[in-house]
């Protein structure tokens, strides 16, 4: 019996040992287990966002990499933006002429020479039709023609766009296409460096000294002129009935592969229908400002009105109307000189 007790307090003492023993491992692996788990969670608990700070200054730090930034025009860095004239006008430079007796009516540093921009595809026009190439003659837009002047302009025509050669002067002329002025140039016989020579010599025969040429587009700020060549330009075009009828027509479209397109004319005022204007040409890069000139009827005296270095997009066409307004109260202007 004593035996028999001995032998069974052992083995409770066991059974309670290893009972103890297990509860203790069970206890360490769920532990264990929870300080994984929240380990875990910590570390996929979001960091604290960082306090916003409040911007103090209105000009951006310059990127040490600035592709896009645009340059001076010339005319600012020659000194002519910001200055005063009796008109209040927003462009650096103008010129506005009697086109009938050639009398300078008003100027504004009139005297510079500067990049005219697409303003240049007046000359582009007239070296097409005075070369006598057939206008119905198909041009298809070429690879060359979209990487002329790679990032530098955005267009809907795209390459393999076929047009007439009427159509892409149109185009140019009326919704300053820099493609189809650039396949104007390329179709042209010896292409683009004989087109260019063409250009240069019409503008020394119409005695436009102050003015060369170096591209169809005028995307290039190699195409310079003075507002007193511009007016020769002007006239020498206006004798173009095409070149009037497409710089001053409002819209037009036409099929681009597949899909109709709609282009519209760059000069809100020629939209708007807001003057008699009989032609009319816009121009923009960086170099040049916003530019524009025109022939215009204004209380039946019939001016020529140059701009050049417009700060604002719209502000040449309101230098326009601020001349208009002028000559409808001052219909008799002193002249200032003759050309």
């Amino acid at each position: 019996m004593i035996f028999r007790s001995n032998l069974l307090r052992k083995l409770m003492v066991g059974l309670l040992s290893s009972s103890l023993l297990l509860g203790a491992q069970v206890s360490f692996a769920q532990s264990a287990s929870n300080k994984q788990t929240t380990q875990q969670a910590a570390k996929k608990k979001v960091a604290p966002k960082k306090q916003k700070q409040v911007r103090t200054s209105t000009t951006r730090a310059k990127s040490a990499k600035a592709p896009d930034e645009k340059r001076p025009s010339f005319a600012a860095a020659m000194g002519l933006r910001g200055n005063q004239d009796d008109l209040n006008l927003k462009s650096s430079v103008a010129l506005i002429v009697d086109r009938q007796t050639h009398e300078v009516l008003f100027e504004k540093n009139a005297h510079a020479a500067l990049p005219i921009a697409s303003i240049t595809k007046l000359m582009t026009s007239l070296v097409v039709l005075e070369a006598q190439l057939p206008l119905d003659e198909t041009i298809v837009i070429e690879q060359s023609d979209v990487n002329a002047y790679p990032g530098r302009t955005r267009s809907r025509v795209t390459q393999g766009a076929k047009m007439s050669r009427e159509q892409a002067m149109l185009l140019s002329l009326m919704s300053s296409e820099n493609r189809a002025s650039q396949a104007l140039g390329r179709n042209f016989p010896g292409g683009i460096p004989a087109f260019v020579d063409a250009m240069n010599a019409k503008a020394k025969l119409l005695g436009m000294s102050q003015s060369k040429f170096a591209d169809p587009t005028g995307l290039s700020s190699e195409n310079v002129s003075s507002p007193e060549d511009l007016t020769r330009l002007v006239e020498a075009a206006y004798q173009y009935k095409v070149i009037r009828e497409f710089s001053t027509r409002p819209d037009y479209s036409i099929m681009i592969g597949k899909r109709e397109q709609k282009f519209v004319n760059t000069n809100r005022l020629v939209r708007a229908s807001d003057m008699d204007i009989g032609l009319q040409k816009t121009g923009y890069i960086s170099a040049a400002g916003r530019c524009l000139v025109m022939q215009a009827k204004v209380v039946g005296r019939d001016v020529v009105m140059v701009f050049l270095d417009s700060v604002g997009t719209q502000s040449r066409f309101a230098d326009a109307v601020r001349v208009r307004e002028w000559l409808e109260a001052n219909p008799n202007p002193e002249s200032i000189r003759k050309l």
